[in-house]
Protein backbone atom coordinates (compact mmCIF):
# COMPACT_ATOMS: atom_id res chain seq x y z
CA UNK A 1 0.00 0.00 0.00
CA UNK A 2 1.13 3.61 -0.47
CA UNK A 3 1.49 5.64 2.71
CA UNK A 4 1.87 9.07 3.48
CA UNK A 5 2.90 9.95 7.16
CA UNK A 6 3.09 13.85 7.83
CA UNK A 7 4.52 14.43 11.58
CA UNK A 8 5.61 17.94 12.97
CA UNK A 9 2.65 19.84 13.71
CA UNK A 10 1.67 21.27 16.87
CA UNK A 11 1.06 24.81 18.73
CA UNK A 12 3.45 27.69 18.35
CA UNK A 13 3.16 31.03 19.18
CA UNK A 14 3.17 34.04 16.45
CA UNK A 15 6.93 34.25 14.72
CA UNK A 16 7.58 30.75 15.87
CA UNK A 17 8.88 28.45 13.67
CA UNK A 18 7.57 24.46 12.58
CA UNK A 19 9.40 21.85 10.44
CA UNK A 20 6.66 19.25 8.94
CA UNK A 21 7.93 16.13 7.75
CA UNK A 22 6.07 13.62 5.51
CA UNK A 23 7.58 10.06 4.81
CA UNK A 24 6.59 8.17 1.89
CA UNK A 25 6.28 4.42 1.18
CA UNK A 26 4.82 1.88 -1.33
CA UNK A 27 5.99 4.44 -4.41
CA UNK A 28 9.22 5.01 -6.16
CA UNK A 29 9.53 8.55 -4.56
CA UNK A 30 12.04 9.74 -6.46
CA UNK A 31 9.64 9.78 -9.63
CA UNK A 32 6.82 11.46 -8.18
CA UNK A 33 5.93 15.49 -7.56
CA UNK A 34 5.77 16.37 -3.51
CA UNK A 35 3.58 19.36 -2.52
CA UNK A 36 2.28 20.33 0.85
CA UNK A 37 -1.51 21.87 1.01
CA UNK A 38 -3.43 22.81 3.74
CA UNK A 39 -7.09 23.22 4.79
CA UNK A 40 -8.51 25.75 7.47
CA UNK A 41 -12.09 25.59 9.12
CA UNK A 42 -14.27 26.76 6.42
CA UNK A 43 -12.21 26.99 3.89
CA UNK A 44 -11.06 25.16 0.42
CA UNK A 45 -7.90 22.91 0.17
CA UNK A 46 -4.83 24.85 -1.10
CA UNK A 47 -1.50 24.24 -2.60
CA UNK A 48 1.52 25.61 -0.66
CA UNK A 49 4.22 24.65 -1.72
CA UNK A 50 5.39 22.10 -4.40
CA UNK A 51 8.74 20.30 -5.21
CA UNK A 52 8.49 18.22 -8.18
CA UNK A 53 10.76 15.54 -8.93
CA UNK A 54 13.69 17.34 -10.75
CA UNK A 55 13.63 19.95 -7.51
CA UNK A 56 11.94 22.87 -8.48
CA UNK A 57 10.02 24.61 -6.19
CA UNK A 58 7.05 26.84 -5.77
CA UNK A 59 5.17 28.51 -3.08
CA UNK A 60 1.47 30.66 -2.39
CA UNK A 61 2.38 34.09 -2.30
CA UNK A 62 1.14 34.08 1.08
CA UNK A 63 3.53 31.87 2.43
CA UNK A 64 6.93 32.67 -0.29
CA UNK A 65 9.99 33.67 1.54
CA UNK A 66 8.73 32.37 5.08
CA UNK A 67 8.23 28.34 4.44
CA UNK A 68 10.72 26.42 2.45
CA UNK A 69 10.04 23.04 0.82
CA UNK A 70 12.89 20.14 0.48
CA UNK A 71 13.37 16.92 -0.44
CA UNK A 72 15.32 13.88 0.74
CA UNK A 73 15.18 10.54 -1.83
CA UNK A 74 17.77 8.85 -0.15
CA UNK A 75 15.02 9.10 3.15
CA UNK A 76 11.95 9.13 1.01
CA UNK A 77 10.68 12.30 2.57
CA UNK A 78 9.66 15.71 2.01
CA UNK A 79 9.86 18.82 4.51
CA UNK A 80 8.44 21.84 5.07
CA UNK A 81 10.15 24.66 6.94
CA UNK A 82 8.28 27.44 8.32
CA UNK A 83 9.38 30.56 9.91
CA UNK A 84 7.97 33.89 10.53
CA UNK A 85 4.35 31.85 11.16
CA UNK A 86 1.08 34.04 11.83
CA UNK A 87 -1.89 32.75 13.13
CA UNK A 88 -3.66 32.69 9.42
CA UNK A 89 -1.32 29.76 8.59
CA UNK A 90 -3.65 27.71 11.15
CA UNK A 91 -4.83 24.65 9.44
CA UNK A 92 -4.03 21.03 9.06
CA UNK A 93 -1.24 20.09 6.34
CA UNK A 94 -1.58 17.55 4.29
CA UNK A 95 1.34 16.15 2.22
CA UNK A 96 0.85 14.78 -1.46
CA UNK A 97 2.60 12.66 -3.79
CA UNK A 98 1.85 12.82 -7.58
CA UNK A 99 3.02 11.14 -10.76
CA UNK A 100 1.92 13.15 -13.97
CA UNK A 101 2.59 10.09 -15.86
CA UNK A 102 0.47 7.80 -14.66
CA UNK A 103 -2.25 10.07 -13.51
CA UNK A 104 -1.64 9.36 -9.87
CA UNK A 105 -2.20 10.97 -6.26
CA UNK A 106 -1.84 10.20 -3.28
CA UNK A 107 -2.55 12.01 0.29
CA UNK A 108 -1.08 11.88 3.89
CA UNK A 109 -4.01 11.99 6.48
CA UNK A 110 -2.76 15.49 8.06
CA UNK A 111 -1.34 16.97 10.79
CA UNK A 112 -2.29 20.04 12.63
CA UNK A 113 -0.67 23.05 12.67
CA UNK A 114 -2.25 26.12 15.16
CA UNK A 115 -0.86 29.47 15.22
CA UNK A 116 -2.19 31.33 18.27
CA UNK A 117 -0.82 33.46 21.35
Amino acid sequence: QVQLVESGGGLVQPGGSLRLSCAASGIIFRFYDMGWYRQAPGKQRELVARITSGGSTDYVDSVNGRFTISRDNAKNTVYLQMNTLKTEDTAVYYCNAKRLSFGLNYWGQGTQVTVSS
